[in-house]
């Protein structure tokens, strides 16, 4: 009797949530302040009153945070604003960057579609962020330098970074 092999279909879990733990220790563990920008929709519990066109921009370091816990499918954490201590959750695919604040550096993720279109979770990572060539200290892998530095004669440069202001982040295709 031939023997019929089963094979149990997981389903695979996206690397994003390494991802963002990953850049995540990498802030603390030089000494840098970690940030989160995200989409919010009505799956995200932040304080309204700081969204921004639809995203906020969270500081998740030790010191900002109470309980962070940043599992595979959401990140958790309390939070004071403005004095009053809230409870914050938000979906992994809402996460469209994290990034040290002193430099900027970190990755960006694709923004999560809208129902009824492509699966989010399917998508890989799209971008790798760098910062403004001035602020670099940790080199970009050698293919997203090829595919940086090669782009067409057409591309628009980026603003150079503004001294004494906020990092940018530089988005790499």
């Amino acid at each position: 009797m031939p023997r019929i092999a089963h094979h149990i279909v997981m389903q695979e879990v996206s690397t994003k949530p390494y991802l963002l733990r990953a850049i995540y220790e990498w802030c603390t563990d030089n000494g840098y302040t970690p940030h989160i920008a995200v989409v919010v929709d009505s799956r995200t519990r932040v304080p309204m009153q700081f969204v921004k066109n639809g995203e906020i921009v969270l500081n998740i370091s030790f010191e900002a945070t109470s309980g962070l816990k940043m599992e595979n499918d959401s990140i958790h954490f309390s939070a004071r604003f403005g004095g009053v201590s809230r409870d914050i959750m938000i979906p992994v695919e809402n996460v469209i960057a994290i990034y040290a604040r002193e430099n900027g550096q970190g990755m960006a993720f694709e923004a999560p579609v809208a129902a009824g279109e492509d699966n989010p979770q399917d998508a890989p990572v799209s971008e790798i962020v760098a910062p403004a060539p001035a602020l670099s200290s940790v080199p970009v892998s050698e293919p997203e330098k090829k595919s940086a530095d090669t782009g067409s004669k057409d591309d628009d440069d980026p603003e150079p970074p503004k001294k004494g202001g906020r990092p940018v982040l530089t988005r790499i295709k």
